[in-house]
């Protein structure tokens, strides 16, 4: 293994928290589907696929510097939300969150002298700039809409739009 058991343990952990969060936002999609919001649907399906992107760059990074890479139960996360905005609070907070440990991990590299580490995890520092700003956004503005059927359509249909 070419990298500290600690460091290893660390990102094996966070692999496994991206799994959480593909099944969190594919969670969300069903949701949505189920309430005929395709347009939030194909968004969140979407964003669930970039977050089993994001577990496969752990991945694959871990099985290069020779980690065995080690599944963990993943966590059912909730079926159902009382609204839009509380969908949107829950996606922001889950990527403070992530933020919280991607800033964690790059910390123990750092504190490890795992300068390839470090560097693999400077895409995801960065990544998790956008991925903040974009939830907060769509937050800001479902909390502006509230409960306005138009509006809310609207925000679908903008969403939708997701390439």
């Amino acid at each position: 293994m070419m990298i500290k058991q600690n460091v290893a343990d660390a990102l094996v952990k966070h692999f496994n928290a991206e799994l959480y969060s593909w099944y969190l936002y594919l969670a969300m999609a069903s949701h949505f589907e189920n309430q005929n919001f395709i347009g939030f649907a194909k968004w969140m399906k979407l964003q669930a696929n970039e977050e089993m992107e994001h577990a496969m760059k752990f991945y694959d990074y871990l099985n290069q510097v020779g980690v065995q890479v080690s599944f963990n139960a993943i966590d059912a996360p909730p079926a159902t939300w009382s609204s839009v905005v509380s969908v949107f609070d829950e996606v922001y907070n889950h990527e403070l969150k992530v933020t919280e440990s991607i800033n964690s991990l790059t910390d123990l590299a750092i504190q490890e002298k795992d300068h390839a580490t470090n560097i693999f995890l400077q895409w995801f520092v960065t990544e998790q700039v956008e991925e903040v700003a974009t939830s907060d956004y769509i937050l800001q503005r479902a909390k502006f809409i509230g409960e306005n059927h138009n509006g809310l359509l609207m925000l679908d249909k903008e969403l939708g739009k997701r390439e």
